[in-house]
């Protein structure tokens, strides 16, 4: 199974570098030079073509990206981004200066606004659902996409907080189907 992934374009908070979660912002207007960034991924995943399913989380802000390439997207929950908790709204260092070391180490002792393991079993759900499509278009969220890149690398998400994707980037990852 092939997974293209693309994070969401950039919100107000990114922008700020708040923590979302599941607070559902719509992104922000895109700049040209963001423009010509999502015109070279267009074009990257008119290599990848044909999909057998494109999928967003239930958040506004993968869907309005999905539109802003060109594709209705169908709504699926497991792809919702982590629950923050007390963190949404607030800068991603107020995180990082209360959980620092765990949130780099041992992400899934933590948590937030849900448990961090809760983010690992729904990719393993994830996985588990879609296993019979052979290629599927993604729009998410960071730490979503790099928790799967986690357990795609590793088998588990604790090494999620090592990767950075920044909003707009596309990824792909191929998942060896078992059967």
């Amino acid at each position: 199974m092939q997974l293209t992934l693309i994070r969401h374009l950039p919100t107000d908070w990114n922008k700020k570098t708040w923590l979302q979660g599941k607070k559902d912002i719509g992104i922000s207007s895109p700049s040209e030079a963001l423009q010509h960034e999502i015109q070279r991924n267009v074009h990257l995943l008119k290599n990848k073509t044909p999909f057998d399913l494109i999928l967003a989380s239930t958040l506004k802000r993968t869907q309005q990206t999905a539109a802003v390439y060109g594709f209705q997207a169908k709504t699926e929950a497991l792809l919702d981004e982590l629950d923050f908790g007390p963190f949404e709204g607030q800068p991603k260092e107020n995180l990082l200066n209360k959980y620092g070391h765990q949130w780099m180490k041992n992400p899934k002792s933590l948590i937030l606004g849900e448990n961090v393991t809760n983010l690992e079993i729904r990719i393993v759900e994830f996985l588990a659902k879609y296993q019979q499509h052979s290629n599927i278009l993604i729009f998410g969220h960071g730490s979503w996409i790099r928790a799967l890149k986690s357990y795609w690398k590793y088998g588990e998400i604790n090494q999620m907080n090592t990767f950075t994707i920044d909003n707009n980037e596309c990824i792909t990852l191929e998942f060896i189907k078992v059967v």
